[in-house]
């Protein structure tokens, strides 16, 4: 089988504004958009990991195509425009595929319209159902490139844009696509903070992965782009594993068997050993349920001296677009320039949960010594749906 490459990077969330940005901020353990906001849930603030950069503008687009969600995508694609450019004059336009993962896609517009509508009696004239299709990131995206190979959106929560990269894969190694542009996408709306509390599984403050006092999530926002082909690069998408629990519609199964078999399928298809992995980015959300079940789960398979981190305190959780940016923090950590094998850290209050197995945590300042040569990376979602990357350092 040939070698996956994941070769250039387009790149936005808490972090900052681009991959230099991101990375700068990640070492350091600085998230300047995780801040405490208004208007996400009736009558009181929570904290939310928002996109400060200014955007592109979409009055461009068709208007069934203007959403904050395509204009984060356009922020990412234009970071990488040039590479993306040149791969389709390379291959041509009918060899380029794309896809995308997202859970919002253009809610947040749908929630703006549906205020004026119960105000005034009717949609605002700027509106278009389309805009809150789940499809809508790709087909703007391949309208944005004019390309006509294979493009599509996956929705499954919080595992749709890792599930984008292994269906790149796919469609490589299936020869239906020489380039893919994959990635993931997602915007902020009160409709998914009101769902997660009505859950109750949002934090009032800082989330706090693996702490006994860990009380649930913080929303974020982002878009993660790659330019994905059989061209050499720094990084390979290296392996990739997929389940489904089936146990419940919002739950993880509590013994973290498909979790576990995700891990392993992942291993197998790289042709690793538990040993070959320097890092783990955890799923991580610091609900009580979660990293009660991903805990157990990856020492059964790595053991307990892997260095692992959550990053969503910095980030939130990216529901939809999560997968891509967290392999994005790994594809960042895997660069040549990483000598001295700095690791996303993991932020939390030092509290360990005794119900939960002792895990090596990468909190600031761990250090490898040495350039990473793997790294996994995991993504769990409603409805058991789990996927795991790995992601490998080429010399």
């Amino acid at each position: 089988m040939s070698t996956i490459y994941l070769n250039h990077l387009g790149l936005l969330c808490a972090l900052g504004d681009s991959p230099t940005a991101v990375a700068t901020a990640l070492r350091a353990g600085e998230a300047p958009g995780m801040q405490m906001r208004a208007g996400y849930l009736a009558g009181r603030d929570v904290m939310v990991g928002e996109v400060q950069a200014a955007l592109p503008s979409v009055a461009h687009l068709p208007q069934r195509q203007r959403s904050r969600n395509n204009a984060l995508m356009l922020a990412a694609l234009a970071q990488i425009r040039v590479q993306v450019d040149a791969a389709i004059a390379r291959v041509g336009a009918h060899r380029v595929a794309v896809v995308l993962g997202t859970s919002t896609s253009g809610i947040a517009e749908g929630e703006q319209a549906m205020r004026v509508r119960v105000a005034q009696g009717e949609f605002p004239s700027g509106y278009h159902y389309g805009q809150q299709e789940l499809g809508s990131p790709a087909r703007c995206l391949a309208d944005t490139l004019g390309v006509s190979g294979p493009a599509y959106t996956i929705s499954t929560a919080c595992s749709s844009s890792a599930r984008a990269l292994i269906s790149a894969a796919r469609l490589l190694r299936a020869d239906l696509a020489d380039v893919v542009i994959a990635g993931g996408v997602d915007s902020l709306c009160a409709f998914t903070v009101s769902g997660f509390a009505a859950l109750e599984s949002v934090s009032a403050e800082r989330c706090n992965p693996f702490s006994r006092n860990r009380h649930g999530i913080n929303i974020g926002e982002g878009a993660a782009l790659f330019i994905v082909s059989r061209e050499p690069a720094a990084v390979s998408l290296a392996g990739w594993g997929e389940s489904a629990d089936a146990h419940h519609m919002s739950a993880p199964d509590p013994d973290g068997r498909g979790a576990e078999t995700s891990m392993r399928e992942a291993l197998r298809r790289a042709g690793l050993a538990p040993e070959n992995i320097d890092y783990v980015n955890v799923h991580g959300t610091a609900t009580p349920h979660n990293d009660a079940m991903e805990a157990p789960a990856i020492v059964r398979v790595l053991g307990t001296s892997v260095p692992v981190s959550s990053t969503k305190p910095l980030t939130g959780h990216t529901l939809g677009a999560a997968g891509a940016i967290e392999a994005a923090l790994a594809w960042l950590a895997l660069q040549p320039d990483n000598v001295e094998g700095w690791l996303p850290p993991h932020l939390w209050d030092g509290e360990p949960d005794p119900a939960l197995p002792a895990l090596c945590l990468a909190t600031s300042g761990l250090r490898l010594g040495r350039r990473p040569r793997h790294v996994l990376s995991n993504s769990f979602a409603f409805g058991g749906n789990n996927a795991t990357l790995i992601l490998g350092a080429q010399p």
